[in-house]
């Protein structure tokens, strides 16, 4: 039953999802003279995981119909 819903995928799909917006409002929050690369950088990795999770989910999506 828990294959059939694909639970754990969709957990972890809302988990990332989460975790990228709430990186992008801490980004957006930090003063424009205090930004540096190191910050920057972090949100870009988190942005990167959730398109590329997003595609591959899509992806098996797709297939399993």
């Amino acid at each position: 039953m828990i294959d059939d819903y694909k639970i754990f995928p969709r957990i972890m799909m809302g988990v990332i999802t989460v975790l990228t917006y709430q990186s992008v409002h801490w980004f957006m929050s930090i003063p424009h003279d205090q930004v540096n690369m190191y910050n920057a950088g972090l949100v870009s990795v988190c942005m990167g995981a959730l398109t590329g999770s997003f595609g591959l989910w899509c992806n098996t999506e797709k297939g399993n119909k």
